[in-house]
């Protein structure tokens, strides 16, 4: 039997995927009601209904520790793989990720133990690798950061690796970071020749590191105009150093009401007066250090894109505006876009009963 990932198969021109239901408060840095608590109730919930409603992925966040503030921002989270093996038994259709920070866990290790939730998910896991860039979290697994580039080079050795386990029977592995005798992990994984790869490298050694390894690029940035030309040089770059094609997803934070001035109202609510804006300005200095100086009149702007929703695109306005953000989306180039709201029940069932008709109509989803 063929095993393709619902994140390849799938004929919609935009697929979709709910992001960072894993982790307390999603995407979202605020006091507002209704963010996510992290129990495993809810995790089934909510994937079930994402399910339900024809979302082709779960994709986690990969946390050890929260950002202080009013809301300590993440601090509770299920760890990818575990969680990733819990939702594999307890959904049927749709594809599921887990996000793997390189410095906390050995290749063979993460080969076994993806291989396994490839079975149990009956080929439906697919991999988000991190080369790494929290040092404070790093910090607690007792190693050092690397510099940044040397991160993408141990991140390469890391996925040539599983790569080998997961597709020969046996062999040496001598390498600048890993040393693996006799190398071989059984079973491999159902889908051929290894579960779909995903990395968020944005950087000129992690667009390189995607060109070569992942299938699908999460590109971020500070506006669509931005990204969409990072959406085609990721496309040129794989095909042309690499002669491999790759998909390049996004991520768009949505608030949708009846009107443009509710929907709008409700963000301002939800960030400029019960965001968590200590636990923001702690997130953005451990990514870039030193960034209210270095940032100036932009500080502010990105801490409250980064408290609206983990520094995705707005989706902000009426059915039919949201819609049209995705639009633009895909016609910049995107194949894919992960979702987040600050309450994921309300938000999927508002994709399920209004955005869902509007996406089918507009031609981005056939299903």
């Amino acid at each position: 039997m063929a095993y393709r990932n619902p994140i390849l198969a799938s004929p919609n021109r935009l697929k979709l995927g709910v992001f960072g239901l894993n982790v307390s408060g999603g995407c979202a840095m605020t006091s507002a009601p209704g963010t996510l608590r992290i129990e495993w109730d809810e995790s089934v919930r909510i994937a079930r209904a994402a399910e339900a409603a024809g979302i082709e992925a779960l994709v986690p966040v990969a946390r050890w520790r929260g950002f202080g503030g009013v809301t300590n921002f993440n601090h509770r989270s299920f760890e990818t793989l575990t969680w990733a093996a819990g939702l594999g038994a307890a959904t049927e259709r749709i594809g599921i990720f887990a996000t793997v920070h390189v410095p906390t866990v050995h290749p063979v290790r993460a080969a076994k133990e993806i291989a396994t939730i490839d079975h149990i998910s009956r080929g439906r896991f697919a991999l988000n690798i991190v080369a790494g860039w929290n040092e404070p979290e790093i910090r607690m697994f007792g190693v050092s950061q690397r510099e940044h580039d040397r991160r993408y080079a141990c991140a390469d050795e890391f996925t040539t690796l599983l790569k080998r386990l997961w597709s020969e029977e046996r062999f040496d592995f001598a390498g600048d970071f890993y040393n693996v005798p006799g190398a071989a992990s059984e079973p491999k994984p159902l889908q051929h020749p290894w579960p779909p790869i995903m990395s968020a490298g944005n950087s000129p050694a992690g667009r390189d590191f995607a060109a070569r390894h992942a299938d699908l690029n999460f590109a971020l940035g500070p506006d669509l105009e931005t990204l969409g030309a990072t959406c085609v040089e990721v496309k040129r770059l794989a095909r042309e150093r690499y002669a491999r094609e790759i998909s390049v997803f996004t991520m768009g934070y949505v608030v949708c009401r009846d009107s443009e001035r509710e929907a709008r109202r409700y963000r301002d609510y939800y960030v400029k007066e019960v965001g968590d804006f200590t636990a923001a300005h702690n997130l953005i200095e451990t990514l870039i250090p030193n960034s209210q100086s270095a940032l100036g009149d932009q500080y502010r702007a990105m801490t409250e894109n980064f408290i609206a929703g983990y520094s995705a695109l707005p989706l902000v306005g009426t059915p039919e505006q949201v819609v049209d953000g995705m639009l633009a989306m895909a016609r910049a180039g995107f194949d894919g876009l992960t979702l987040s709201w600050v309450d994921y029940d309300e938000g999927l069932g508002q994709y399920r009963d209004q955005l869902r008709p509007l996406l089918i109509q507009s031609g981005l989803r056939v299903e």
